[in-house]
């Protein structure tokens, strides 16, 4: 490919070196430009039979109005915004999303993005984008949420409430919900510490990241979702763009105003990207958003009222009869040279025999979780209805390859109490707090139904859908019921599994990595095989023991 690369002279050399990760071979990666001038340098490179390093060249560092440092023997002085011309990028988006609306234009850059201190409505409100959104959030798992500031828990204190005649209920309800987290802490892990003694191949780090990971995980139920934390997330400019709408648009005054923050940061990095957000049209959405939602939320009312389901906590809704045809025909489609319709005939007159031998052979020998099938497998899809408790919810919630809708949070399905809590006969403590919580969200929601939300302890239950295709289904169960996975979710993971496996036994039959055990402890083998690598990566060093870290 390299006889394709574009000669440069040494002055275009040097010009070009601080950008790009080499200069003589065709596949290379930008570095050092503003994401604006990234973004309008692939956008120009679609409509061009230049090179982009002649592009970024001519364009944008020759360019008249381009701002010139001064350059030493090719040196880089990381004043990249007065080397590269800025302007000229900002004007083109304006001209091409502005002007004419290639949205796709947007994608093209992108930014890194901390939103710290912020509640759980707000960090799930964050996680719900499906596409062009990276999120990473604090874990409840390894980090104890107990810390006081200035001597107050770190949670929301919705303005709502704290301005209305519930104030002193809401922050007493939300002290003794994390008043009972820290005085199970201790307990809690000497119990699971005796039920669950450390063995001689056991390092001492390993079994204490574990104890405290099941600890951390049993107690999390009394977290409610005013509960701050942090997210960091990496997004490009199309999906910022649609995200601020959307927060513009939400019940929750923190989102909205999160928002806000947001757009003031991201116009600093990516102006031109997320511009149409805070312009009238992006208002207009918003508000097209919130009206649809608001009417939707009342009709919904006047039709079921305050009524509540018994269904079951999982329950397979919905699925193609003829999965089996779909996807074998999907699987000989690529390879024969006819007619979908022809292909789907033929399928049909075949065996089960022979159907299976050929889902066997698309699948292969699958040496790991990791190997999923191809895109015949998303031919057909899956709905389930779920309920269970908010911490599940959020660890299943995010992902994205699918299609999830959830109902408000609420105590009204009630709530899950660990059965190592029973057995440690520190059950009661977390009952009465949760119980107490549920008191105080029901007094709340007659005035403030969207705040009351923030008191809703991840203990109580949420029912929402999900809807996903069989490739999906092998990621998500095999993924979600594996040892080192938090029970709740596991328990969710290996219902799908069984369920599925009623319906459509031929198609999950390759899905070996499914995990229907319980485990007492369950980050200790992953704590074991990091110590593995740990040992392995500095084990030649003197002194070295994987219990110091």
């Amino acid at each position: 490919m390299e006889e394709f690369v574009e000669s440069l002279t040494e002055e275009e050399g040097s010009l070009l070196q601080p950008f790009m990760t080499n200069l003589d071979r065709s596949v290379f990666c930008l570095r050092n430009l503003p994401e604006v001038v990234k973004g309008a340098l692939f956008s120009r490179y679609s409509r061009s039979d230049r090179s982009l390093r002649r592009i970024l060249l001519d364009e944008f560092i020759k360019a008249p109005e381009a701002h010139f440092t001064h350059i030493i023997g090719g040196g880089y002085d990381n004043n990249t915004d007065q080397l590269v011309a800025i302007q000229q990028a900002e004007a083109f988006y304006d001209r091409v999303l502005i002007g004419y609306g290639d949205d796709s234009v947007a994608e093209l850059g992108g930014a890194h993005i901390a939103c710290e201190g912020i509640s759980n409505i707000a960090s799930i409100a964050l996680e719900d984008s499906r596409l062009g959104i990276s999120p990473l959030e604090k874990s409840t798992r390894y980090v104890p949420f107990n810390q006081k500031i200035k001597g107050r828990y770190r949670y929301y204190r919705e303005p709502s409430i704290i301005a209305s005649r519930y104030a002193e209920c809401y922050e007493s309800t939300l002290d003794r919900l994390f008043d009972t987290y820290t005085a199970l802490i201790d307990p809690l892990l000497t119990w699971v510490q005796s039920r669950t003694p450390r063995d001689p191949d056991t390092s001492e780090r390993a079994y204490k990241n574990a104890t405290k990971a099941k600890t951390l995980d049993l107690l999390r139920g009394l977290l409610p979702m005013a509960t701050l934390t942090n997210v960091g997330l990496f997004g490009n400019g199309r999906a910022f763009e649609y995200l601020l709408v959307k927060f513009a648009a939400s019940p929750h005054e923190e989102v909205r105003t999160l928002g806000l923050a947001m757009q003031q940061e991201l116009d600093q990095i990516i102006p031109s990207f997320v511009k149409r957000a805070k312009t009238e049209r992006g208002a207009q959405y918003a508000r097209y958003l919130q009206i649809n939602r608001q009417r939707t939320e009342r009709l919904a009312q006047k039709l079921f009222g305050q009524t509540e389901s018994s269904t079951p906590l999982i329950q397979l809704l919905e699925y193609d009869q003829d999965a089996e045809e779909k996807v074998v025909a999907a699987i000989l489609y690529s390879h024969a040279d006819l007619r979908l319709a022809e292909i789907k005939e033929y399928v049909t007159n075949l065996s089960a025999t022979e159907r299976v031998e050929i889902i066997n052979t698309y699948v292969g020998e699958r040496e790991s979780r990791f190997h999923r099938p191809g895109r015949a497998f998303e031919e057909v899809y899956y709905t389930f209805d779920i309920l269970a408790d908010i911490g599940a919810y959020r660890d299943l919630h995010r992902h994205r390859i699918l299609t999830q809708e959830r109902q408000h949070y609420s105590v009204h399905h009630g709530y899950v109490v660990p059965v190592e809590l029973e057995s440690a006969n520190l059950q009661a403590q977390m009952r009465e707090a949760l119980e107490y919580a549920a008191q105080t969200t029901e007094l709340i929601s007659s005035n403030f139904p969207d705040a009351a939300q923030y008191v809703v302890p991840f203990a109580y239950r949420v029912r929402w859908r999900i809807k996903l295709n069989l490739r999906e289904v092998y990621h998500f169960v095999e993924l979600r019921s594996s040892r080192q996975g938090h029970p709740s979710y596991r328990a969710i993971a290996q219902e799908m599994y069984r369920l599925l496996w009623e319906v459509h036994p031929t198609l999950v039959a390759n899905m070996h990595y499914v995990d229907l055990n319980d485990y007492a402890l369950q980050r200790l083998a992953a704590e074991q095989r990091l110590d593995i690598k740990l040992n392995k990566e500095v084990g030649s060093k003197s002194g070295f023991n994987s219990d110091n870290l």
